[in-house]
Parts: C-alpha cells; sequence; structure tokens
C-alpha cells in the first residue's frame, strides 16, 4: 500500500536555523481488514506537554499502532470509505476487533442492536474537519449531516462516523489526551452495567 498524505518535517540545523529535516509520503499509513478501502495515516504525535522542542527528534508515529498517548496530542488524516453492508452487519465482538487493529481497542462501545458497529468513546478531545465529501457524525440519539469545512469538537462523547454518501471522505483529526471528570466516568460505568 503506498502513502496518500505529504508531511514536511522542519527542524533546527546545529546552527539553530530552521531546515526541513524530512519531505515524503507519512510513513505510517494503515488500513483496516474489517472496512475495506479505510485507511489513515498518523502524521505526528507528542507524548507530554509542554512538548519538547529539540534540534532533531525520532519520527514518533513508526512502531504498533496506539491512539493518544497520556499527556499528548496525535495528528491523523483518513479516509472513510462509504458504509457498506458486510459493515454495518458487524458483530459487538468483530467491532472491538476492529478497534483493536486501529490501537484503541478499549473505545468501542457498540453492542447488539446498537445504532453503528463504529460507535466509540475516547478519553479525548478530538477536533475533527471534514476536508472532503459529506459524512454523518452518530451520536446516542441524534445524526447530523457534514460536509467539506466543517468542524466537530468532539469532547470525549460516544460517536460513529457513518459515510452515507456513496463516495470516499477525507477526515483531518487532531487528538489531545483528556480525562473524565469522575462525575461522567461513573455515569459510562453505571451504562455498562444496565
Amino acid at each position: 500500500m503506498t502513502g496518500f498524505v505529504r508531511r514536511v518535517v522542519t527542524g533546527h540545523d546545529k546552527n539553530g536555523k530552521a531546515v526541513v529535516i524530512s519531505d515524503g509520503i507519512a510513513p505510517s499509513e494503515r488500513a483496516n481488514p474489517f472496512v475495506p478501502g479505510m485507511r489513515s495515516s498518523d502524521i505526528w504525535k507528542t507524548t507530554a506537554m509542554p512538548v519538547p522542542l529539540t534540534r532533531v527528534e525520532p519520527d514518533p508515529t513508526t512502531g504498533p499502532r496506539d491512539f493518544v498517548p497520556p499527556m499528548g496530542t496525535k495528528i491523523r488524516i483518513g479516509e472513510i470509505p462509504p458504509d457498506t453492508e458486510a459493515m454495518l452487519n458487524l458483530t459487538p465482538e468483530q467491532a472491538r476487533e476492529m478497534f483493536k487493529h486501529s490501537g484503541s481497542n478499549l473505545t468501542s462501545t457498540f453492542e447488539r442492536g446498537g445504532r453503528h458497529p463504529m460507535m466509540h468513546r475516547t478519553e479525548s478531545i478530538d477536533y475533527a474537519v471534514v476536508l472532503e465529501g459529506e459524512i454523518t457524525l452518530v451520536l446516542d440519539e441524534v445524526d447530523m449531516q457534514l460536509k467539506a469545512g466543517d468542524v466537530v469538537i468532539q469532547r470525549g462523547t460516544n460517536h460513529a462516523w457513518s459515510n452515507r454518501s456513496g463516495k470516499l471522505v477525507r477526515m483531518l483529526y487532531i487528538l489531545i489526551d483528556g480525562r473524565f471528570e469522575p462525575e461522567l466516568a461513573a455515569l459510562f460505568k453505571a451504562d455498562r452495567r444496565s
């Protein structure tokens, strides 16, 4: 599989002058066998706040797929193909495996009779930008139609991205580590028990 996002990374030379340290296709493209045509590329990630700025650093996106590191951030571009009958008929077990393959195995919230097999919740704030196409944001009881240029501020809520347009959708995600307040976290635990 060839990459699909050009990434330019800047840094500093030995005299502190701004330079380009890499220019090429982002190396961490991933596909998911449960959703043919879905692919994403982690463009960069950080693992601390404030972010240490060094002269040169190794590429933080290589290695096993993960979600957002504690106290970290991640920028990802993804392509979501149109929903298929096979994807819409995933079992809860298959949905969990799909998220595990994507590096976030604890996020799936889909259960039998649920709204969408891609339903998940992450302990993060995510800025999601529709770059190309149209997509539906599926929440617990509401669907929102989104088009190119729309931005969603995803605040740890249960959601899925459903492509009902018949065409490929390209999204940009900026993921930032977060923590649920205890009162909110207790509601999620109670919800899983019922």
